[in-house]
């Protein structure tokens, strides 16, 4: 109950510091220092009005400095020094170490992997809920079930996952839903299709979309130019080709224990998708609202049109809504690849990195804080800047060009 009473006085003293500054700061603005009164009240009455806003920005602006400006600022230095050698200063020595480090570029591979994946079936789940949901009569009550996951946190949805996932000994009955599901197949022709098949298919599935994107990326080069950010951009889709087709060769060739409990989140490259679930399972709730709110905004003259015209309704869903939700979709998968690049919690209460599941958050955790490395913890912290910092420009872009 101590904790209770800290915090309920803690909300109590922040919340009346901020009324009793607000009320402090305009009764010195308006009595004090610009009083309106006397020969000189007009100009004294604009000069506060234009003073006024600055005292109502003044706290964010200390509280932004203090706890984002200072923090990157000193990540940066950190980066740039070795703290056994008393703070000395080192260069890039931090970052040459960190590349040279395996674990880090099985972090890359696995963000890029997580930043393909995630992003693009949040927000298809997330589209074709809100899509489907409007179409129904008690579509609001499933939109509130596909929604609650946004309500647990990160490491609550681990937990129920690990859960899923969970693994008991032969002796003991398995509580998990995988492995009870496993546990029914005997390696016949439907197991080869399911746990052969199918996965290759999908892996194939990506391998093309990625591909197909970098093509993209190729056109946009010979008509626009651009080709240093494209043709970085191209590399990273071509690796993650690869990566999607090592996978599909890998359903083919990988051995299966039929009839056996399997530890599946100790499986190397499936269990980073494992993971991956976790986090489409909480975002597709969010892509569905912000979705759906888009579809709602659609003028129905051009649907009602559309279907005048002869249009069937994946016609009418992919020419005439697709194209008019395009910018609320860009929206939606850049926000998700934003918390995708910053995903920490998930692999830390799941995995924890180990059986090459590792990501950059975790990777900067592990070295700041376990091996006490703040150099190359610093580094790895200013990776994860460097690629989250285009796409929240990007972002803010955007917003601003729509907004004027």
């Amino acid at each position: 109950m101590e904790a209770a009473y800290k915090g309920l006085l803690t909300i109590f003293l922040g919340v009346g510091g901020c009324l009793l500054y607000f009320y402090l700061s305009n009764q010195f603005l308006d009595k004090v220092l610009y009083p309106a009164k006397g020969v000189n009240a007009g100009r004294n009455i604009n000069r506060a009005n234009m003073i006024r806003p600055w005292l109502f920005v003044l706290p964010a602006m200390i509280a932004l400095g203090l706890y984002l400006a200072y923090p990157v600022v000193a990540t940066f230095w950190y980066s740039l020094t070795d703290r056994n050698q008393g703070d000395a200063f080192v260069g890039l020595a931090n970052y040459q170490q960190m590349i040279n480090e395996p674990k880090f570029w099985e972090a890359m591979r696995n963000n890029m992997l997580w930043l393909v994946i995630v992003p693009a079936a949040s927000t298809a789940f997330g589209l074709m809920a809100a899509q489907l949901t409007d179409r129904i009569g008690w579509g609001s009550f499933a939109k509130s079930l596909i929604f609650m996951p946004m309500a647990i946190s990160f490491v609550g949805a681990s937990v129920i996952f690990k859960l899923i996932y969970d693994t008991r000994p032969v002796d003991q009955a398995q509580i998990g839903v995988m492995n009870a599901v496993w546990l029914q197949f005997e390696g016949g022709i439907g197991s080869w299709l399911i746990l052969r098949l199918l996965p290759a298919l999908l892996m194939l599935c990506g391998a093309a979309i990625t591909a197909y994107t970098a093509y993209g990326f190729l056109l946009a080069i010979r008509e626009k130019g651009g080709a240093f950010v494209r043709g970085i951009a191209i590399g990273i889709l071509a690796l993650i080709t690869l990566a999607f087709l090592s996978l599909a060769l890998g359903a083919f060739t990988s051995v299966h224990r039929y009839g056996e409990a399997q530890t599946w989140l100790t499986l190397p490259g499936w269990n980073s998708f494992l993971l991956m679930v976790v986090l489409i399972w909480i975002q597709t709730g969010f892509a569905m609202v912000i979705l759906s709110a888009a579809l709602r905004g659609i003028p129905e003259e051009t649907i009602e049109a559309s279907i005048v015209d002869g249009a069937n309704p994946f016609q009418v869903f992919f020419k005439i809504k697709m194209p008019q939700i395009s910018g609320t979709i860009v929206v939606v998968w850049t926000t998700i690849t934003l918390v995708v690049l910053k995903v920490f919690d998930i692999v830390f209460a799941m995995t924890n990195g180990q059986w090459e599941t590792q990501v950059l958050a975790n990777y900067m955790y592990d070295k700041l804080f376990r091996a006490n490395d703040w150099g190359v913890g610093s580094a790895s912290a200013m990776i994860i800047m460097l690629l989250v910092s285009p796409i929240l420009i990007w972002n803010v872009y955007n917003a601003r060009k729509e907004m004027s």
